[in-house]
């Protein structure tokens, strides 16, 4: 089926797809997993067979999304501590070794395995499961990948993932970028190339000039994001921004919540759903939220247990809370910036204060910044200059009509129906 065609229907029945077989193998990587898990949701909804190799970590979220569960071969690679990382060279090597390389000859083998068991219509795979890619290709069955964050792959005008700059301009700035992608693929190449291509002679492939060249055989890379969120670029031909996933994570889904009494302000601290050396941060904005006359809920996530902060009398303390009730309510969030987070915060039309940590974090903090919706401080900042920055955000309310702007479109592009629409066109 080319690309002009739409998606088979069932004889009968307006609209309803034939079922159709996926294969998705995923990675715990801690907050991709919800709305990865989101896309899988939405195609049994379909009606369509779905089969998911994960980690046995988030096997109970798999079997929850409503698909079958294969366990994957258990990472080999050390544990990726990335909050440790203080250089582009440890941070290229611990990202190579946890997430790409480390974990691809089973994940290639797992893939392989199920493809013969299953006879998948697609596979789908982690951003970087190089290893699920691998496998798909050498069985010939096409495969797509999830990117559930701002684009990161190298682009013309997209500036470098993980730097946390603003699009360049004029010359120098088209320099720098050029200059920075050149450098950042040759990070990833030192430590990823040779056992990529390695496992793809392996597995009867021809080699690579670059790392990031196995991502562009995909059919499609499905940016779960917003492009009124992302900064424009030239992306490659198969790359789709196809709207974020706004579900709540299952282990927040099902808690229930009840507002604070009385007309305060609410201000909402959600920080990363993984440990990344956060606590002292999240003590420091609570103080900074308990020194402000609102009412403050924290939600420190599975990572880190709530009697590991203290809090002050107006702020509550609690393991998790829904997305779905909380933000509607609040005035402003303040946040690690993860994308997940951020682009909830955004949906719902409320600001931010974000501390990034590292990742793609610094790249959502000035993505949000840029659009003057929210105000980015160091992670290191003291209570009170947090609490000087949810003062100028509640004080502002250009921050909130920014943030209400961009969530519009964000909305628009998440029930936009263009996620499935790809997917089912196969």
């Amino acid at each position: 089926m080319d690309d002009g065609e739409s998606p088979r229907t069932t004889a009968g029945s307006e609209g309803s797809p034939t079922p159709r077989t996926y294969l998705f193998t995923l990675t715990d990587a801690g907050g991709t997993v919800p709305p990865e898990l989101g896309v899988v949701r939405r195609l049994v909804e379909r009606g369509h067979r779905v089969t998911v190799v994960a980690d046995e970590s988030i096997a109970d979220q798999v079997r929850r999304s409503g698909a079958a569960h294969l366990p994957a071969t258990p990472n080999p690679a050390p544990e990726l501590r990335d909050w440790e990382l203080k250089s582009p060279l440890s941070v290229a090597r611990a990202t190579s070794e946890y997430l790409m390389t480390g974990p691809a000859p089973g994940q290639a083998a797992d893939t392989i395995a199920a493809i013969d068991a299953i006879r998948p219509d697609l596979v789908v795979a982690s951003s970087l499961a190089l290893g699920a890619m691998i496998g798909a290709e050498a069985c010939g069955v096409p495969f797509d990948i999830l990117i559930p964050n701002a684009y990161p792959l190298p682009a013309k005008g997209m500036p470098p993932f993980g730097a946390g700059m603003s699009p360049a301009r004029g010359p120098l700035g088209r320099t720098r970028d050029r200059l920075a992608r050149a450098a950042s693929t040759g990070l990833i190449d030192r430590y990823a190339l040779a056992k990529t291509n390695a496992l793809r002679a392996e597995h009867g492939l021809e080699p690579f000039a670059h790392t990031w060249d196995q991502l562009g055989r995909a059919r499609r890379q499905l940016v779960l994001t917003s492009s009124a969120f992302d900064f424009p670029a030239e992306l490659p031909a198969n790359a789709r921004y196809v709207g974020p996933i706004l579900d709540d994570p299952v282990w927040a889904a099902d808690e229930t919540w009840t507002p604070p009494p009385g007309d305060g302000r609410l201000v909402v601290v959600a920080m990363s759903s993984t440990f990344q050396d956060h606590v002292d941060c999240m003590q420091r904005i609570t103080d900074a939220v308990g020194s402000l006359p609102v009412h403050g809920l924290v939600t420190t996530g599975p990572a880190v247990e709530p009697g590991a902060i203290r809090a002050p009398a107006n702020v509550a303390v609690v393991a998790s809370a829904p997305h779905r009730l909380v933000l509607p309510r609040a005035d402003l969030v303040v946040t690690h910036g993860g994308h997940g987070t951020v682009i909830k915060t955004l949906a719902a039309g409320v600001p931010l204060v974000v501390l990034h940590h590292g990742r793609d974090q610094a790249d959502n903090a000035v993505r949000v910044t840029a659009r003057g919706a929210g105000i980015a401080v160091r992670r290191t900042a003291p209570a009170s200059r947090i609490a000087m920055a949810i003062t100028d955000v509640l004080g502002d309310p250009s921050y909130r009509q920014s943030a209400q702007r961009l969530g519009e479109a964000i909305t628009r592009d998440a029930e936009s129906g263009a996620l499935v629409e790809e997917l089912e066109r196969v």
